[in-house]
């Protein structure tokens, strides 16, 4: 086996093979804006948009609100839906079904799709297998009389917990750029409904003290099985089973919140055995207080630089929130955890707030935010403080991407970059007789590291199980070349996420034991659910910093949820 723990010991030899040079490439037009983006396959991701007059049609002339993209050719393709998706949020569950959950209450312009209130859909989608998106199970399945959420929900987050099933919390009744107690949804419920809480919410004291900043709660499975929440400033440790909020955390330091609308960004950082100690990370948002009126708001209200980070052990929470800073402020920035750990930051901008133009000076620039951040940030998850971040290596896109951007870690291993939109209609380019700041996007790009750009020798699975149990050993057909061999062998278990609005939910990796002997690779799967959540994974093996592309797996037995717990229990000091 090839030691982590040296390289943990030597950060600075780390430095030297993990820092890459990317480059931008521009490629196709995604036809709808997919400010909601999923990773599906090698071939396929699911984008989701809000129904108006988007170039992409459906069959019958309609201006299409949901699409496949086609990572082969960079092309989209319609995809039928009924309710309004803009703004839901979603997960994989157990059996490999990708939901999508709440979303807009009714559109009703003539010209713009004929949806229907999107607040209480379920929308499911898959297991696709078709590489072209044809197939079975390539379309969107709902049944809004049959299958709805118990509440309506704007802006909500799902969270595929430890059972397989998901976990749906927060939102609003309506569109806001604050939540209020009078339209918010401070609640819980599950899908599929848990026994005894069919029809039922569970109260939420963290999401009512949240407010008015707690929309899109960035939550996280933590290895003890209880879910982290943050919203506002504030963050909790909540205990599913027992319906109890364990700890509060101290808040944020320096006044930063990274709630809507101020909107920073919150990653759980690699987990690694034996004690898979989580930490997380949060950057970007804001200092302003949470008291500020619309009117007092500014485009060029300058978000903040800092960064934060807690291991989550009784140790972890003693020492408290550790502080960092970015070499730049930003507000809704998108975060990509790559397969080495690190954390790659993009899109967003220097200044201003998330949502519709709303703010004081919103009428004049058509927008609510300002001065687009165009170059990534990359946080490199093991160096020391003051190390961890940099804009070496990165380069400045000539795409502003706004409110409603996205980015997704693909199958080879590259960034795909899309969408912005920060009107509520479409507005092109060539046709803005406001000039307004930042038109509609419709333009892909790809962030390739330098070795995808020069086609650089790369490890190369050849083989792999398509399923496997917790706790389990599988076999991996590898091939390292001999220019990486000497350097560190990772092997990474990657959930990409669920990509809208600044918050990657679900996005999640952990490292795997291994053993090399030849070309012949043993991994270990996570002992239990609350590792990994069971449900679709992706494998990438990465040699002295560069990684191959990705596989498919599934963990756990792929049945539906809830599923009863698998693997083993282990020692950990999570909180």
């Amino acid at each position: 086996m090839r030691s982590s723990k040296l390289f943990a010991l030597l950060p600075f030899l780390r430095l030297a093979v993990a820092q890459h040079t990317w480059t931008f490439v521009q490629q196709g037009n995604s036809g709808i804006v997919p400010l909601e983006l999923i990773t599906l396959s090698p071939t396929l991701a699911l984008m989701y948009d809000r129904p108006y007059t988007n170039p992409l049609k459906l069959p019958d002339g309609e201006p299409a609100w949901a699409g496949l993209w086609h990572f082969n050719n960079n092309s989209a393709t319609p995809l039928k839906t009924i309710t309004n998706t803009f703004c839901a949020g979603g997960a994989f569950i157990s059996n490999g079904t990708l939901v999508a959950v709440g979303g807009q209450p009714l559109d009703s312009i003539p010209g713009w799709g004929n949806a229907t209130d999107g607040t209480m859909g379920i929308r499911l989608f898959g297991p696709c297998d078709s590489a072209d998106g044809s197939g079975p199970g390539c379309t969107v399945f709902e049944d809004p009389q049959n299958m709805h959420l118990v509440v309506t929900r704007w802006y909500p987050t799902a969270l595929r917990i430890p059972d397989g099933s998901l976990f749906i919390m927060g939102g609003s009744d309506i569109l806001t750029t604050f939540n209020g107690a009078d339209i918010a949804q401070n609640n819980y419920e599950f899908f599929p409904p848990r026994k005894g809480e069919v029809g039922k919410v569970r109260p939420s004291k963290f999401l009512n003290d949240t407010l008015p900043a707690n929309l899109f709660p960035r939550s996280m499975v933590l290895p003890s099985g209880h879910v982290l929440m943050m919203a506002n400033n504030q963050s909790m440790i909540y205990d599913i089973e027992t319906n109890t909020e364990l700890h509060r955390l101290p808040e944020l330091p320096n006044g930063v919140r990274i709630g809507v609308p101020f909107d920073g960004f919150a990653q759980l950082l690699p987990l690694s055995p034996p004690l898979y100690e989580p930490t997380v990370l949060a950057c970007g948002g804001s200092t302003k207080p949470d008291t500020i009126t619309l009117e007092e708001m500014n485009t060029e209200d300058v978000a903040t630089t800092q960064c934060q980070r807690m291991t989550l052990t009784p140790a972890g929470l003693a020492a408290g929130w550790q502080v960092e800073h970015m070499p730049e402020p930003r507000v809704m920035p998108e975060t990509v955890i790559l397969p080495s750990g690190d954390v790659l930051i993009l899109n967003g901008a220097h200044s201003g707030y998330s949502g519709y133009p709303s703010v004081g000076n919103s009428a004049i620039t058509g927008t609510n935010a300002a001065n687009p951040a165009t170059r990534g940030i990359m946080y490199r998850t093991t160096l020391p403080a003051g190390q961890r971040l940099t804009q070496t290596g990165l380069p400045t896109s000539p795409i502003p991407r706004m409110y409603h951007s996205a980015a997704t870690l693909t199958a080879k291993g590259n960034v795909m970059v899309a969408a912005s939109n920060p009107h509520p209609f479409v507005l092109t380019a060539d046709n803005n007789p406001n000039n307004l700041s930042f038109p509609t996007e419709y333009r892909v790009e790809y962030l390739n590291p330098d070795f995808i750009t020069n086609n650089s020798p790369r490890p190369v699975i050849t083989h792999s199980p398509s399923k496997l149990a917790f706790n389990a050993h599988g076999t991996i057909t590898v091939t390292i070349p001999h220019t990486l061999a000497s350097g560190e062998l990772q092997v990474s278990l990657m959930d990409m996420g669920y990509i809208t609005h600044a918050w990657h939910a679900n996005s999640r990796l952990v490292f795997l034991d291994h053993k090399l002997v030849g070309n012949t690779l043993t991994i270990t799967t996570p002992p239990n659910g609350n590792i990994y959540p069971p449900g679709p994974a992706w494998i990438y093996v990465v040699a002295d910093g560069v990684w191959s592309e990705g596989v498919q797996i599934m963990i756990g037995d792929g049945g539906d949820p809830p599923r009863p717990a698998q693997g083993i229990p282990v020692s950990i000091t999570s909180l």
